[in-house]
């Protein structure tokens, strides 16, 4: 029979299929280094406030460190063997230094335990995921660079709209991202925050210093109320709603990825090494990768609401409900590091049909805001030159040609205001060098957002 820590209380064995039910050392295994980390330092608080003493505080140290590198080489236990990975490591501590082991967990409970090795967790993989955006952003700017003359349909309603410089579309992919960054970076100061000391709910006993065992652990402050502390998964259901946003970001990339790789777009080929084909169909390339990040995505969104369902109107403070946020958690933050991973290496191996892309946006009549534009400066009301433009288009459709080809005697039938000078208007490479504003689609202005990415990020 497997005696459990808490066991003293109870005069019958677990069910086994209780037992089954109840552990959770099958997914919270992974959090073993850092429920080693806090055992630690909580060992190197407790002998410097004379808790237990030096001696014994270093042979406990010593075995759990011993204890870590023996873990790296294991594979998550049965639930046969352990309920959790706090009980299988105070349990490996006891076999190792005796009774001094069973000193360990004073005045600490696993509900302060949990929380504190949560959010060692959730912090490095914030660090982590923040490393992995700023390498995509960085890619995404070195392809803004390299691709700084390449004119394309910039669209609404997935209809053509407006001609727009590749490098301005890629650097919208940039600023999402940034503000991605943002979001984690602000969700990670209410993450590095300690629990220790708060216990099972009510605080400790014991004369703790929780600055200095925070200090160790390189928290930026203390919990401020011991009940709050233990019940709190605010920060995971942060980094969860985090990594969403994020993933549909990453979705939105994929999305114009899949699209554009296609026949009837043809403005970008995937490389081989990316792609996936067919089983029955010879001549099919796939695009795979892109569309499992879209569908991906799905998941992310379930975790969040998985987690927020299971935390909707629980009672203060613990409840075991509280054990269902390690595997939205952990899938979340799994899911979300490779398909940063794999989108960056998307971007990486990626070619542009520059050719495809210029034909398409000069047709399509993309430049009818520029004219519009051009009747207003000429001294015509916006909305009459809307009206104007939009009927010179039907023309234009109703004749197969495109505004730039129509005769100037033709357009001048639309209005006397239009002269030779309107064909310059009409031109793409035009109509982006006219929108140079901060945050506009000119060359110059593309050029000057690329320089300040790459001081943002490094390059």
């Amino acid at each position: 029979m497997n005696k459990k820590v808490w066991g003293g209380r109870f005069k019958t064995a677990t069910d086994p299929l209780a037992d089954k039910f109840n552990a959770s050392i099958g997914f919270d295994f992974r959090l073993y280094p850092y429920d080693i980390e806090g055992s630690i330092a909580h060992c190197r608080m407790m002998a410097k406030q004379g808790i237990i003493p030096d001696h014994e505080a270093k042979a406990i140290i010593k075995a759990l460190k011993e204890i870590k590198k023996d873990l790296l080489t294991m594979e998550a236990p049965s639930y046969r063997d352990y309920e959790d990975v706090h009980s299988m490591i105070e349990k490996m501590l006891i076999e190792k230094v005796g009774e001094i082991g069973k000193k360990l967990h004073t005045g600490r409970s696993r509900n302060d335990q949990v929380a504190l090795d949560i959010r060692l967790y959730t912090r490095d993989a914030i660090k982590n995921i923040l490393s992995r955006i700023t390498n995509l952003n960085r890619t995404l700017v070195r392809l803004a660079e390299d691709n700084i003359n390449v004119i394309i349909p910039g669209y609404t309603h997935l209809q053509r709209a407006q001609p727009v410089l590749l490098s301005h579309h890629l650097l919208a992919y940039y600023e999402m991202l940034k503000r991605d960054r943002c979001r984690f970076e602000d969700t990670l100061d209410r993450v590095n925050v300690s629990p220790l000391g708060s216990a099972a709910l009510a605080g400790t006993t014991f004369d703790f210093d929780r600055q200095m065992a925070a200090g160790i652990l390189e928290f930026d402050s203390i919990s401020q109320n011991s009940m709050d502390a233990v019940s709190d998964r605010d920060f995971v259901l942060e980094f969860l709603f985090d990594c969403s946003v994020l993933m549909m970001h990453m979705s939105r990339m994929a999305e114009d990825m899949v699209l554009w790789s296609t026949r009837e777009f043809g403005y970008l080929n995937i490389s081989d090494s990316f792609a996936t084909g067919s089983s029955i169909m010879p001549q099919k390339k796939n695009p795979d990768i892109p569309e499992l990040v879209r569908g991906k995505t799905g998941r992310t969104y379930g975790n969040l609401i998985a987690l927020l369902t299971v935390m909707k109107g629980l009672p203060l403070t613990y409840n075991k409900d509280m054990q269902e946020d390690k595997e939205p958690l952990f899938d979340t933050a799994d899911t979300t590091r490779s398909c940063l991973e794999v989108m960056n290496g998307l971007f990486e191996n990626i070619s542009f049909n520059k050719e495809k892309m210029a034909k398409s946006a000069s047709t399509g009549y993309l430049t009818a805001t520029d004219l519009a534009d051009y009747l207003v400066k000429k001294g015509e009301t916006f909305r009459n030159a809307h009206k104007i433009v939009g009927e010179m288009v039907v023309f234009a459709l109703d004749h197969g040609k495109e505004l730039h080809q129509l005769d100037l005697n033709d357009m001048q039938t639309f209005s006397s205001k239009i002269e030779e000078d309107v064909y310059a208007c009409l031109d793409p490479s035009s109509c982006i060098n006219s929108r140079n504003i901060t945050g506009g689609t000119g060359h110059e202005a593309v050029k000057q957002a690329i320089l300040t990415a790459k001081k943002e990020i490094g390059l």
